[in-house]
C-alpha cells in the first residue's frame, strides 16, 4: 500500500458525501471517487483498486444493504480489500457478514455518529486499512449478547410472518393472511432476515435459510 491512503467512498446523502470528502483530504487521504450508489461503489472499487473502501450500508437502488452487498462482493473478489461500513443503527447482522467476508481482518463497522468525533474516527481509518480491525463498542456489546435462541429477538409479529414463510406461503398470500399490505410483509421479512443474522446473499436463498432457522428451533406455536 502506498505512503497516501487512497479511498472510495460511497453515501447517497450529498451533504455527508460532501463533508467526508472534505474530512478525508484535511488529513492527507486521497478520495479516488465519491459515488451515491452501490453499482457506482462497484464500477469504482473495481476500476480504481483504493487501499480502502468507505461506505454507507444502506445505498440506492434498494436502499436496503445494498452498500453491505457491494462490499462483501469486492471482499469475496479481493479479500484482503480493507473496508470500512458505516450504519445508522446497530445491526449486528451486518456486523456479521462483515466480519465473515474475504480474509476476516481489514473491517470496520462503525455507528454514524463516531463521524463527529473526528480524531478517532481518521485513526479508524488507518487502522483498517493498515490491516485492523474496528468494531463500533455498541456492536460488540450486542454481539457478545445476542440471545441463544436465535428466534427471541423476533416480535410476535416476525413470528407469524416467518411461520407462513415456512408454510411456503409468498408476501402476497402472507399479506393477505395478515390482512397487512405486501409491504409491510416485505419489512417484516427484512427484518426477520437481519435479526436472524443472515449474511446477504440472494434474497430467495436468505428466505429459505430463515425458514430452515424457524424449523431447527422448533418454535412452539
Amino acid at each position: 500500500m502506498s505512503s497516501v491512503t487512497r479511498v472510495v467512498l460511497a453515501e447517497d446523502e450529498v451533504l455527508l458525501r460532501e463533508g467526508l470528502v472534505a474530512l478525508l483530504t484535511r488529513f492527507d487521504f486521497t478520495v479516488c471517487a465519491a459515488v451515491g450508489t452501490a453499482p457506482d461503489l462497484l464500477a469504482a472499487a473495481r476500476d480504481h483498486q483504493p487501499d480502502l473502501v468507505l461506505t454507507d450500508i444502506r445505498m440506492p437502488p434498494g436502499r436496503r444493504d445494498d452498500g453491505l452487498r457491494a462490499a462483501v462482493a469486492l471482499r469475496t473478489e479481493r479479500p484482503d480489500l480493507p473496508v470500512v461500513v458505516l450504519s445508522q443503527y446497530v445491526q449486528t447482522g451486518y456486523a456479521a457478514a462483515l466480519l465473515d467476508s474475504g480474509d476476516g481482518q481489514r473491517v470496520g463497522y462503525l455507528l454514524k455518529d463516531r463521524v463527529a468525533e473526528v480524531t478517532e474516527f481518521v485513526d479508524t481509518l488507518r487502522r483498517v486499512a493498515g490491516g485492523g480491525t474496528a468494531i463500533d463498542p455498541d456492536v460488540v456489546r450486542q454481539l457478545l449478547h445476542r440471545p441463544r435462541d436465535p428466534l427471541a429477538a423476533l416480535s410476535a409479529r416476525e413470528r407469524e410472518v416467518l411461520t407462513l414463510l415456512a408454510e411456503g406461503r409468498s408476501n402476497a398470500s402472507i399479506a393477505g393472511r395478515l390482512h397487512v399490505s405486501e409491504a409491510a410483509v416485505g419489512k417484516h421479512v427484512g427484518n426477520i432476515l437481519l435479526k436472524l443474522d443472515l449474511p446477504p446473499s440472494d434474497d430467495t436463498n436468505r428466505r429459505v435459510l430463515a425458514v430452515l432457522t424457524y424449523l431447527r428451533a422448533d418454535p412452539v406455536s
